[in-house]
């Protein structure tokens, strides 16, 4: 089977280590606008060879892992290079705007929107690593819109990486995954940021952090030029969640200045069943 990569980053490098783990006899083509990148994914043979949209006819599936504002572009053009029998599957965090752009195109059916839920905090073809999407939800949205012989290629390859499958329209996906993820990195964003701003004044404040702060500020090391577009791409279900989310923290200063602990005690409880609530959930180990 001839697999290619369009970006080989964290996401597209895992996944094809572990393809090439799984299905030995698979060639792994690169796609990449970095040449490093992909000098760097051979010497590390996550790919067997580079490659270009020229070669795109020869390939039977297809992984799209580069930032979402480029997918919109790029996607409608990789469709227009595979033949009949090839399936394009992108990973990208948004979903409504990929999937309004390419539903007119002729190639419609070749395409399965998807977006794996996993990922650490670093970037580039030396962060893949193995077993990443192994107990991972995979969204697929739209999937009726998919040949049915394209959907079970692609299911076979998900579920060979032990991936859990998902199904939801776009619209929601973009919804929730603004909760879920979005929220959480503009989060630890603004957490580093308020640190850094103050260590310009006490040079000690990072003596201090302990492994409390540094799993909440992990996702400040994320790659700006992949979440700037994701940001943009979903903006509108972004600002409802800060809204809350600055509303929280809102209330939660007023308890303060109230000397209200009783409240920060019951909200704090209240809070704590998220434990149940993510218990048995597999989460990234980076």
């Amino acid at each position: 089977m001839n697999v290619f990569a369009v970006g080989i980053g964290l996401i597209g490098g895992s996944f094809m280590k572990d393809l090439k783990a799984k299905m030995p006899e698979t060639v792994i083509y690169g796609i990449d606008v970095n040449e490093s990148h992909l000098e760097e994914a051979l010497e590390l043979n996550i790919i067997d060879k580079k490659s270009s949209y020229d070669e795109l006819h020869l390939a039977d599936f297809v992984l799209v892992s580069i930032p979402v504002d480029v997918m919109v572009e790029e996607l409608p053009k990789i469709l227009d290079k595979i033949s009949d029998d090839c399936v394009v599957c992108d990973a990208g965090s948004t979903k409504e705007l990929i999937c309004k752009v390419l539903d007119g195109h002729v190639k419609r059916r070749n395409y399965l929107a998807c977006h794996p839920i996993a990922g650490t905090e670093f970037s580039g073809p030396s962060a893949a690593i193995n077993g990443l999407f192994n107990g991972k939800a995979n969204i697929i949205c739209e999937v009726e819109k998919t040949a049915f012989k394209l959907q079970e290629k692609a299911l076979s390859i998900f579920q060979l990486l032990g991936m859990r499958i998902r199904y939801m329209n776009p619209k929601a996906h973009d919804k929730h995954i603004a909760y879920v993820s979005h929220l959480s990195h503009i989060s630890s964003f603004m957490l580093g940021k308020t640190v850094i701003e103050k260590e310009k004044n006490e040079r000690d404040i990072f003596d201090m952090a302990g492994s409390g702060f540094e799993s909440t500020v992990r996702l400040a090391k994320s790659s700006p030029a992949m979440w700037t577009p994701i940001f943009q791409q979903n903006k509108e279900n972004v600002i409802e969640t800060l809204e809350e989310y600055i509303q929280n923290l809102s209330d939660f200063k007023e308890l303060l200045l109230k000397d209200n602990f009783e409240g920060i005690y019951n909200e704090m409880n209240n809070t704590n069943k998220i434990k149940s609530i993510l218990k048995g959930i597999p989460l990234n180990k980076k």
